[in-house]
């Protein structure tokens, strides 16, 4: 069995190839590039090819079949970069993985805190020599009424993590959870919209999912109200996002994805224009922090992609059911 690994990164995912193939008895080769119609012909010969988050069009999903591909596993939870239900009807399988939870709950909750406490405004105050304290009187979560929208893996192991704090949860998903109902009262997503202080999203992006918080949405929340989002930029309608920042109605939001980031986070820009000017207009205000869609990125999380996306590929190669094939 051989694999082909695009979008390589040797500085951390390398080693963790070499020794799960290596386990798997799959021999691969790997380039740093992301796939495209030019270097499809890398994969020729290979039954897997293995990505991140280019966006699988099926001009490249036809180029692979030729080359004799047989599965496409991505490196991600989320896999709607992918024409997967083309590749599934032409005979190529999709799988997704998972990996470690509390990467990005943990990210999820230092944004709570740091929207509680002001500090992106207090560290760019600091920078300038600023100390006084007007402006950066902040809040405490155990007081705060706290949103969780998807309670699968990541949102329940927020939850957990929340619970430390003595904050009240609300939890919004489609199918409830016995163990996050310890922690959390589930409601409607109209009454945790209108209750809590603040709102985290972890839900994947679906056409049902595609800008939920829009206008409406925002309409219904409380004043000074806190919205994170470590999931899918596709979730939040940016324009509206900006307009409730610049009505003062949103207090803070913490933002590891944002629309349209293809292309441009995993990249160095420096110097180019970035053709994004929503993100231009979010990065300039004092109560948003956007990060380049790094939640996930410990060491545990990127041995769980490496790991998950062979053993899931090689299970789809072999007959074997996998509950990660899309």
């Amino acid at each position: 069995m051989k694999l082909f690994v695009y979008n390589m990164r040797e500085f951390d995912e390398l080693r963790f190839f070499e020794n799960y193939c290596k386990e798997n008895r799959i021999k691969f080769e790997y380039t740093a590039e992301s796939p495209t119609l030019e270097n499809a012909k890398l994969a020729k010969g290979c039954e897997i090819v293995d990505i991140i988050t280019t966006p699988i069009k099926r001009d490249l999903i036809d180029k692979w079949k030729e080359m004799g591909v047989k599965c496409i596993t991505t490196r991600t939870i989320g896999y709607d970069h992918i024409d997967y239900e083309y590749a599934k009807s032409i005979g190529i399988g999709v799988v997704h993985i998972s990996y470690s939870p509390s990467s990005v709950a943990d990210y999820t909750v230092m944004m709570m805190l740091m929207g509680c406490r002001k500090m992106k405004h207090n560290m760019e105050r600091a920078a300038i020599q600023d100390y006084s304290l007007k402006g950066k009187l902040g809040r405490e979560l155990h007081n705060c009424t706290v949103g969780i929208v998807g309670t699968g893996k990541i949102g329940k192991t927020v939850i957990r993590n929340l619970s430390g704090f003595g904050c009240r949860i609300l939890a919004y998903d489609v199918r409830q959870s016995e163990e996050v109902k310890e922690y959390a009262e589930y409601v409607s997503l109209d009454k945790l919209l209108k209750s809590s202080d603040i709102i985290s999203l972890h839900v994947p992006a679906t056409p049902e999912s595609f800008h939920m918080i829009d206008d409406k949405a925002i309409a219904k929340m409380k004043q000074d109200v806190i919205i994170i989002n470590c999931a899918r930029g596709s979730l939040i309608d940016t324009e509206a996002l900006i307009k409730g920042i610049e009505k003062k109605k949103i207090a803070f939001a913490g933002l590891d994805v944002i629309e349209n980031e293809a292309g441009l986070y995993y990249y160095n820009r420096q110097g180019e224009p970035l053709h994004n000017p929503q993100l231009a207009i979010l990065r300039s205000y004092s109560n948003v922090m956007v990060t380049p869609h790094t939640a996930f990125y410990t060491d545990e999380a990127v041995m769980n992609m490496v790991e998950n996306s062979i053993i899931c590929a090689k299970a789809y190669i072999d007959g074997k059911k996998t509950p990660f094939e899309v």
